[in-house]
This record gives structure tokens, sequence and C-alpha cells, in this order.
């Protein structure tokens, strides 16, 4: 089977019964083997109407005599592939968007409803005619961005309340995006001069990110990542330039031991190793034992010897009481930073799984910061954009441990462009064109004594 729509059907069928959009989506692939372009088509069609969801249900309760969720779910679920292409894929013609859409209906069974389906969809375009926008939407603006940009009203009242509206609404804009890819050049094997001019020499293009020496973005599509020049030879890893600011702010030094306490699968573990010149310790612990296998085997490709691997609950790790003149606590988060790279995130995420999180965000940092030698640094990172996962956890750690202090980047700091008034850094998608991230460096003082 080569049909892309049919394939995204397919995916989409095991989204909607619980899988996770690139799970689904890669199995699919794994399965099929597609041409480029079809590959390219289909992975739109599923992460875009995934994405879209929202908006998309909207427009059929619109237009629809039965409410999207009163549809029979595979019907549902075409009806999405036919209207995210109407609405969002500029360059398919309109014609073909329509019959392929039917088409699917005929051959998913529901052969007797292809006139309801061609129907719908031509209705969308004959509203499309004569209205600037067939979506109708609310006054209220929490409704009104979320509706139009497809967000739960929760997270949309959370950016308000920080951003304001018309910040918010560029942000909406900003996580509808195609992410993109950037690299991280490894240092002790290449320089970013080498990786540049490898990168060009088979036509593919890159631009440098400022403020970040290792930073590379691919410009436009690259094809398969592991067949770039210097993959193997461990010239390069995957990083988006946010991740990368986090190990620059710990700014780990030659010969330090360094923890990382929730490390899996590696990127900032093997990002500290490098910044060290490989000499001294990294310990990368994690509770998963797969995603640590993930870690050494980059690690092994980046000819990295500093990592040790330790698996466990960071939370109950006594022997490294003490130890550390650097740890890095990169928390598990609700990732509201990065919902552009992950098409589903933005559903599976709740108020109440936010709290959860926190509870573990502030568990793991006040365990954890026993690790650390007096003096030494702490870095709290996320990759997501609420308070209560941030600003909340830093201000509720420091209430209870005096012998902590927030440490600002310095004035002439090139990362004191992203620093907030209380000193910690915060990365916004839509101002910084990266993901959002929020991080913090704590000192360890005497202050308690």
């Amino acid at each position: 089977m080569t049909n892309p729509r049919q394939l995204a059907f397919i995916a989409l069928k095991e989204v909607h019964k619980g899988a996770y959009a690139d799970v689904a989506l890669d199995r699919v692939l794994q399965k099929f083997k597609l041409p480029d372009h079809d590959r390219r088509l289909m992975t739109e069609l599923v992460y875009g109407s995934v994405r879209r969801q929202r908006t998309l249900d909207t427009i059929i309760d619109q237009i629809a005599t039965k409410k999207a969720q009163q549809q029979p779910p595979d019907l549902r679920t075409i009806l999405h592939l036919g209207f995210y292409q109407l609405r969002y894929q500029q360059r398919i013609p309109v014609s073909a968007a329509v019959n392929t859409t039917v088409e699917l209906a005929k051959e998913n069974a529901f052969s007797g409803l292809t006139g309801f389906v061609n129907g719908l969809l031509r209705q969308y375009l004959r509203l499309a005619e004569t209205s600037p926008d067939p979506l109708k939407l609310t006054e209220n603006p929490v409704q009104r961005l979320g509706i139009l940009y497809s967000f739960p009203d929760w997270i949309i009242e959370v950016w308000l309340e920080q951003l304001g509206f018309e910040e918010t609404e560029k942000l909406c804009e900003w996580m509808n995006q195609t992410p993109t890819i950037d690299l991280r050049v490894n240092i002790l094997r290449s320089s970013l001069e080498e990786v540049e001019s490898a990168f060009n020499s088979v036509g593919v293009l890159v631009s440098r990110i400022s403020h970040l020496p290792q930073a590379l973005r691919l410009i436009g599509n690259a094809g398969a990542i592991q067949n770039l020049p210097g993959f193997r030879e461990g010239w390069w890893t995957v990083q988006d330039s946010s991740a990368q600011l986090v190990g620059h702010l710990l700014d780990p030094k030659p010969g330090d031991v360094v923890i990382d306490v929730c490390a899996a699968p590696g990127g900032k573990t093997t990002h500290i190793a490098e910044l060290m010149g490989d000499r001294g310790k990294v310990w990368a612990c994690d509770k998963t034992a797969s995603r640590l296998r993930k870690l050494k085997e980059n690690a092994q490709r980046l000819n990295l010897q500093s990592i040790e691997i330790c698996t466990g609950d960071s939370r109950n790790l006594p022997q490294f009481y003490q130890t550390a003149d650097r740890l890095l606590l990169d928390a598990p988060c609700s990732g509201l930073g990065t919902m552009h790279r992950h098409a589903d995130a933005r559903w599976r995420q709740t108020p109440e799984s936010v709290r959860e999180l926190s509870q573990l965000q502030f568990s793991l940092l006040s365990h954890t910061s026993n690790f650390v030698k007096l003096g030494g640094l702490l870095v709290y990172a996320t990759c997501t954009l609420h308070p209560a996962e941030n600003e909340e956890v830093i201000s509720r750690f420091l209430a209870d441990s005096p012998d902590w202090q927030i440490e600002p980047p310095r004035q002439e700091s090139p990362y004191s462009a992203y620093s907030t008034p209380s000193g910690c850094l915060k990365v916004w998608p839509h101002q910084q064109n990266m993901d959002g991230f929020f991080m913090v460096r704590l000192r360890k003082t005497n202050n308690s004594e």
C-alpha cells in the first residue's frame, strides 16, 4: 500500500485509540516504504490533523447536523483529513482534497456516506467563497484563541495571564509551525566551519544561531539525519538551541564532578562532557534503563569517555551526598514549550497533571540539591511555560532552603538576553525562535549556618 492519505488514516486511528502520534506514524512508516514526497505528505497530514483537532471538530460542529463527537470515530478522522487539507494545505488542489477524502470514505466502510462527506466539504468551500473565514469565532478571548489555533482553554489561560492577548496569539501561531532541526557541533571532534563545509558539499543548507557557539540550524528538508556527513564520525548531534543554553548556563569546567539527575536520552549530558573537554566525571542518572541505553549509544558515537551511567530514581541515591561541583536537574515537565514538536502534547496534559508534575519537580529539587558541595552550582531547567512548574517550584524551594540563592547571568553574558527580573532565564518561542524553556542557576551558600 502506498496511498499516503490511507496510511495517514491508519496512523490517526491508532492516535485516537491512545497511541502517541510520533509512535503511530513511525509504526506505519516502518511497515510501508514510501517515496520521500509521499512520506512528507503523510507526516504533515498526521501531525497537522492531531495538532488542529479542536479547530477541525469545530468546523464539523458548525456545518454538520451531528456534532463531531457524535460522528462515527473513523468518519470523524476522515473528515479531519479532508478539512485539514482544505484549510491548511494550500498546495493541494481543492478538487484533490475533496476527491481523495470521498475515496477514503468509500474504502473504509463508509461508501453509503460518500455523498455526505462530499457535501460537507463542498459546503465549507462555499462558505469560504462568501466570507473571510468559514469558521465562526466567539468574542471570548480564551475560546477564540483556543478554537482558532486549536489549544485547550486552560493552556490559553496560562499564557494570557503571562503575555496578554497579542503575544499569546503570536505564541499560538508559532506553536503550530513545523519544527526546525538544530544541531550541536561536537567541538572535541569537529568545528562549525568543518560541519558547514561538509553539509554544503552535499547541498544541505544550515545557518548559525546567535549566542550559541556550537549550534547550527538545518534549512529546508535534509532527508534522513543519520545519512548527513559527520553523523557516524560523531561530529555533531541533534539538540534544540534552547536545550543547548542549559549546558552553557551550567558552565561545567574540566575536572568537575557533574551529576545530571534526569539524564536520558542524553542530549544535555553529552553537551556537559563536551564543555568539560571530556575531563572529569559526568554521572548520568535516570530511572529508565532503556532510555539510558540510548544515552550510552550517543556518548559512544560522540567518543565521550567521561560519562558514567547510574540507573535509579534520583531521589534515592545517597552515594552522591555532597559530591557534585555542579548538578543539572532537567526536570520531567508538561512540555508546553515544545508542543510544536509533539503534536498530541496539548491534548495529553491537564491542569491536574501539571499539579502532579510540580510536586514531583519540587521533590526532585529538594532531594538532589543535597548532592551539591558547599559553593557548588545547580541548574534547574524545564521545557514548559507554566509558572506552576517553573517560578513557583523555585520560590517554594528557596523558601525552604536558606542555603541556596539564585545566581543571575552576568550583565555582559550573552544569555542575559533571556533573563527575567528574578534572575531566571525564560525563552519565549515566538520571541527567540527556539523551543520554550525555563532555567535558573542556583548557588549553594553557607547562609543556613
